[in-house]
Formats: C-alpha cells, sequence, structure tokens
C-alpha cells in the first residue's frame, strides 16, 4: 500500500505549510485567543484567495474541485500550527450545500462561501447530541410557506461571528418526526447568542432560538431528509478533526525531541537517558500511527468506499493518541511545559478539545462496536 502523496498533493502540502509558517505565528493564535470571534478574519481572507474554503466544491461555483485527501492535507497542516480559522465549519457547509441544496440555494450561498466572505456555522450539537444525529431535539414547525425553529444548540463553532447557520432541527408529524436541514441568516429574529468558554479557547457559542421564522426555500434537500447528509457530515468533521489532531502531534513531537537534545541536567542532555528516549519513542508511534489510521479512512472516503468504520477507528485512536503525546512531552518538558509563555499548552489544551468534538473517543469505541455486530452496542 502506498502512503505517498502524489505531486500534485505534495506541493500542496508544502504550500500550505510555508503559508502558514509565515502567516500564523504563535503570537497569532494567542492574540485571537482573546477575541470573542475566536478567528483571524485577515487570515481566513488570505487562506479564501488561495481557495482552501471551496477546496471541494465545483468550479462553476468558485470552486476547484479537489478530494478530500486534498482537505485532509490542509487541515493537518492547520492543526500543526493551530490556525485560527473556521477551516472545518465552512468545507462541511459547503459539502452540505453541494450534496443536499437545489441549483438556486447553491448559485446563491457557495458563491459567498467560497470567497469567504460568508462564514455559516454548524448548528447540529443539542445538548444530547454528541456527535449523534438521533440526539437532535430542536424542532421546525411547518407554518404555510414558512418553518418555525424553536430549540437551543450547543457548542456551535464561531456561531458568534457567523452570518448564518447550517441547523438541524426535526420536522414532520408528532409520531414521525425526522431530521431536516435549514440555512438560517443570523439577524433573523429570535435567534441569542452566548460565548462559551472552553479550554481550547475555540470561539463555541450556545444559540437560543425562539419561534425563527424561515422561508421553505432555505430547507436543504426534502423534508426529513436530512439524517444519512447529516450523518455523512459528522462523520467527515470527525475525520478532518483527525488530520488536525496528527499536524498538532507533529508538531509536539518534533519540538519535543528539539528540547530534550538540548536541556542539560547532571551534565548531559536529557534526550540520551532512557527514560526520556522511551518516552519520545512512544510519542513517535502514537503520532504515526495516527496519520496511518487516519489517512487510510480519508482515502477510503475520498474514493467513495464505505468508510464508517474507519472514521470511527480514527476519531477513537487519534483522541487518545494526541492527548497522550502532549502529556508525554509535559513530562520530558518538567514545569516550563506547563507555563502560559510555553507554546506546548496551547496544544495541550487544544488537544482536549479535539478530543471531544465530533464524538469522543468513547462514543467512537461504541461505534466501531456496534458495527463490529458486538450484543448490545450501538453504531452511530
Amino acid at each position: 500500500m502506498d502512503f505517498d502523496f502524489g505531486e500534485d498533493q505534495e506541493i500542496l502540502r508544502k504550500t500550505a505549510r510555508e503559508f502558514l509558517n509565515a502567516e500564523c505565528p504563535a503570537q497569532l493564535v494567542r492574540a485571537v485567543e482573546e477575541t470573542e470571534a475566536g478567528y483571524s478574519a485577515e487570515l481566513w481572507r488570505k487562506m479564501a484567495d488561495l481557495g482552501w474554503p471551496g477546496l471541494t466544491v465545483g468550479e462553476e461555483y468558485g470552486g476547484v474541485a479537489g478530494s478530500f485527501i486534498d482537505l485532509a492535507i490542509l487541515a493537518e497542516e492547520i492543526g500543526r500550527v493551530l490556525a485560527p480559522v473556521p477551516f472545518i465549519p465552512a468545507v462541511l457547509c459547503g459539502y452540505a450545500l453541494t450534496k443536499a441544496g437545489n441549483d438556486e440555494q447553491k448559485r446563491t450561498f457557495l458563491p459567498p462561501m467560497v470567497s469567504g466572505k460568508t462564514l455559516v456555522a454548524i448548528a447540529s450539537n443539542d445538548l444530547t447530541l454528541f456527535g449523534n444525529p438521533s440526539g437532535v431535539e430542536t424542532e421546525a414547525v411547518k407554518k404555510g410557506d414558512e418553518y418555525v425553529i424553536s430549540g437551543r444548540k450547543s457548542l456551535v463553532p464561531y456561531g458568534a461571528s457567523a452570518n448564518g447557520y447550517l441547523i438541524a432541527a426535526r420536522t414532520g408529524s408528532r409520531g414521525d418526526k425526522r431530521i431536516s436541514l435549514f440555512m438560517v441568516e443570523r439577524n433573523s429574529p429570535g435567534i441569542e447568542t452566548a460565548l462559551v468558554r472552553t479550554i481550547g479557547s475555540d470561539a463555541q457559542c450556545q444559540l437560543l432560538m425562539k419561534d425563527v421564522r424561515v422561508s421553505g426555500n432555505r430547507l436543504l434537500g426534502g423534508e426529513g431528509e436530512g439524517q444519512a447528509v447529516l450523518k455523512d457530515l459528522l462523520h467527515r468533521g470527525a475525520l478532518l478533526k483527525c488530520a488536525e489532531m496528527v499536524g498538532g502531534a507533529q508538531w509536539v513531537v518534533e519540538k519535543t525531541v528539539e528540547y530534550v537534545k538540548e536541556r542539560v541536567q547532571f551534565d548531559r542532555p536529557i534526550g540520551t537517558f532512557q527514560a526520556i528516549q522511551h518516552k519520545c519513542a512512544n510519542m513517535a508511534i502514537a503520532c504515526d500511527g495516527a496519520r496511518f489510521i487516519t489517512y487510510q479512512a480519508a482515502w477510503r472516503q475520498s474514493e467513495g468506499l464505505p468508510s464508517e468504520r474507519d472514521v470511527a477507528m480514527a476519531k477513537a485512536w487519534v483522541s487518545d493518541a494526541y492527548t497522550r503525546i502532549c502529556l508525554e512531552s509535559h513530562q520530558a518538558h518538567g514545569a516550563i511545559g506547563f507555563t502560559k509563555e510555553y507554546d506546548l499548552q496551547l496544544y495541550t489544551r487544544r488537544a482536549k478539545a479535539a478530543e471531544l468534538a465530533f464524538g469522543d473517543s468513547r462514543f467512537h469505541y461504541e461505534a466501531v462496536a456496534g458495527l463490529m455486530g458486538l450484543d448490545g452496542a450501538k453504531s452511530s
């Protein structure tokens, strides 16, 4: 099996790394953490100029019609520098429109999203969702040519600064309420947002909707046909989050190895001590394992092959591996790794936040068990 990138993909990876190394220093990451927006509008605009938000969107809507592997490559490079940009929500919303939207919706929404002028946030997380579409509780009641949406969404990424939302809600009769997807404008009456402070300082917000009226032409696909799209969306999001975590984990491994080669204790570099060597080896093994399992799933996704089990396995493994790598790095660094002035703590906090995104490791372990047909297990 060939795990090497193609020529075009290697160029994409190299170009992305050079761009992010130049445009996204750690000072920018720290500065953006103190803002409510949670992302750098200037950096996002530059990424849009490079075509990143529309990487897998059709050329007729301003995209470049790339592959899912291309998305994973960019997500890894973004995770490597912790770039504060809404890359994953943007490409997922673009995918939802491409998959379920009609021609008019695509022409209306995709070009401004691809150009970076419009940011649409994913509002799928109800209080009990945690990566599973069956947890959607928000309701949308049809009244004439409109839908009236009421409910609460938690942990909406970049929701406080988004121009609109992709909202998952239950529609239909009392005994048959199925999931539908809606494009809802931020300034719609009845919408309130509240910033949620998290360990990752990653601009999450709570979205409260009370009798929000939405035109019927904002419904993506048919009524009650959103479950399959939402499930696919969450799987893609989990896999892109895995790629992002791989990038962060690789940075932690490299910086730890550099540190233990330079840090001298008892008249010798601490990297010469067996205990430290074993920690670094464990980190490298965990990181490479995370990369292989992520790109195996990404390849299957890109080829249109069944990938549900592969994605669940990847998210379960990488979530644990990234956190473990950061903890091993802290032990190798000692007290300095915990200081706010040192960059390692940025990665450790992001690792914990990423672990919970799109379903935590426990959720995905249960999904794998369910897909193996084990009694009592539930799949996603």
